[in-house]
């Protein structure tokens, strides 16, 4: 597990747009830390979420963690499910940073409306700012599941394979923190990330 100079806190970054699922992925996280004994600080911005705003979420854990807030040039690990993400949080990471990023590219509420315009060539750049960057055409996997709702998991068993907790715990969160009725599709949408990372 990536550890940083804050007595070991592990620092994870989750960003996308409104409805993508974002902070059901923090979520998971946040219950496999805490199952593992660990202190666990999370935060989220979802304000414009419903209206196709940008969302995120900063989860912390370690033996001691003092503030949910992510500090700058701090972050070990971005899962983005949008493909430009990355790059509007470039200054929390560093070379060591592990990203790992959905290859879909959504219009948010500012690149939408013609507020700002989408970069081009987004997934080369993230690529020479995090040189530890995964992209995983999530959405094809999603849709070959069967449910193109489950991009977030899918991502999030991509991440879990480069953490030290064992595959059972994040079955576990899934278990205990899901409907019964979505188990079964989010195990196998968590096991195909776990599978495509390794």
């Amino acid at each position: 597990m990536s550890e940083n100079t804050n007595e070991q806190v592990t620092s994870i970054l989750f960003c996308g747009v409104g409805g993508q699922g974002v902070l059901l992925a923090s979520n998971l996280t946040t219950a496999v830390a805490l199952e593992a004994g660990m202190d666990v600080k999370k935060t989220e911005v979802h304000g414009m979420a419903q209206r196709g705003g940008n969302v995120d979420s900063h989860v912390r854990f370690g033996k001691t963690v003092h503030s949910p807030i992510i500090p700058q040039g701090e972050v070990n690990f971005i899962l983005a499910l949008e493909q430009v993400e990355p790059l509007r949080w470039a200054h929390m990471g560093t070379k060591d940073t592990w990203v790992i990023s959905n290859t879909q590219k959504i219009h948010s509420l500012f690149t939408g409306t013609g507020i700002a315009e989408y970069p081009e060539g987004a997934q080369e750049e993230v690529k020479r700012v995090f040189p530890n960057t995964i992209y995983v055409d999530a959405l094809k996997l999603a849709e070959e599941l069967g449910n193109a709702r489950t991009v977030n998991v899918i991502l999030l068993g991509v991440m879990a394979r480069k953490m030290d907790f064992e595959l059972e715990h994040w079955q576990a969160a899934i278990k205990k923190n899901m409907k019964p009725k979505l188990v079964d599709l989010n195990l196998k949408a968590f096991e195909t990330g776990w599978n495509y990372a390794g």
